[in-house]
């Protein structure tokens, strides 16, 4: 009985040793498995999730159960290369619901992201954001080709449940936090390596990067708290909603996180610095609230652990 967790990035990671840790069996795949997974002892297997006969193969030949999906390219990479974005996060989602539907297993946990409700910003009343939000399908269209990806995977996933009786959950990540080379990829985990460098550096943090500043408010997540997230979703016993944001209801101003930054380097000072109209990750409307994370709390049973001071203190360590 084996829990299957496709990419080997922070979230994947972070998942498998935490049900490693309860005594689970875990077999974790990506296209590149890295120094890190391997390092830290998970069971670790060369697959690229587009490749659908070899996923396929692993989790019959391993006994899979239930399968955590992690693996896509993120907004960085997808700029570089479009069509491999599209073909990693939709078409490797797709096959993940195919083999649980062949399969019959007993659960499959989407990562997603709150970048899905971006476009619909300006449009959105100034109280938490439910799940089932509305926007406009065309002129709220998704703003980049990343959240276009977790749209589709978004309604892959529940179609694959309507009609086919596929038992999978959807988890919502806010702008999720994490440290190191790898992190640094994404926009959040480039604004904090960015501002701890510098913190630790003793020098002026450049925030130059138009996508690295924000008007109005932004959510933030702790990586740890995404794992924690997909194992109480794999074990909930009636997600009846199937979509769930996964934040921390608190929202912060670009002052206000480099405040709790300069909490643990008092020292620390900003160069130059603009502020946009829009929103972040250059989005062009700002947030007008925190995601509502009511769901979540009361039919997964989850609520975040970590504070924006925990997590950056945390990932601070780990430079």
């Amino acid at each position: 009985m084996t829990v299957l967790i496709t990419g080997a990035g922070m979230i994947g990671r972070l998942t498998a040793a935490q049900l490693r840790a309860q005594g689970e069996e875990v077999l974790l795949v990506d296209v590149a498995p890295n120094s890190e997974a391997e390092a830290s002892g998970l069971n670790v297997v060369s697959c690229d999730v587009t490749d659908f006969a070899r996923l396929d193969d692993l989790v019959a030949s391993h006994g899979v159960v239930s399968i955590v999906h992690t693996a896509a390219l993120l907004s960085t990479a997808i700029r570089r290369d479009p069509l491999a974005g599209v073909h990693v996060n939709t078409m490797g989602t797709a096959n993940v619901l195919e083999i649980a539907r062949r399969r019959n297993l007993a659960r499959v946990v989407i990562a997603s992201s709150t970048t899905v409700m971006y476009s619909a910003f300006a449009s959105l009343p100034a109280m938490p954001i439910a799940e089932d939000f509305p926007y406009r399908i065309v002129s709220e269209r998704p703003a980049s080709i990343y959240a276009v990806t977790k749209v589709a995977s978004e309604h892959l996933a529940l179609a694959y449940a309507s009609l086919y009786g596929v038992n999978v959950v959807v988890l919502r990540y806010g702008a999720v936090l994490g440290a190191g080379k790898e992190a640094a990829t994404s926009v959040p985990g480039k604004l904090l390596s960015c501002l701890l460098d510098a913190g630790k550096g003793g020098v002026a943090a450049r925030l130059d990067d138009p996508i690295l500043t924000w008007n109005g408010r932004e959510e933030f997540i702790d990586a740890r708290d995404c794992a924690a997230a997909n194992l109480v979703a794999l074990r909930a016993s009636a997600p009846k909603q199937r979509v769930y944001n996964i934040a921390t209801g608190q929202w912060f101003s670009l002052d206000e996180f480099i405040d709790v930054v300069r909490e643990r380097y008092p020292s620390l000072t900003i160069a130059e610095l603009k502020l946009p109209e829009g929103g972040f990750a250059a989005f062009p409307h700002v947030r007008p609230a925190p995601s509502d994370v009511g769901a979540a709390r009361r039919e997964l049973g989850f609520s975040a652990s970590h504070s924006l001071a925990d997590t950056i203190a945390h990932f601070a360590e780990s430079l």
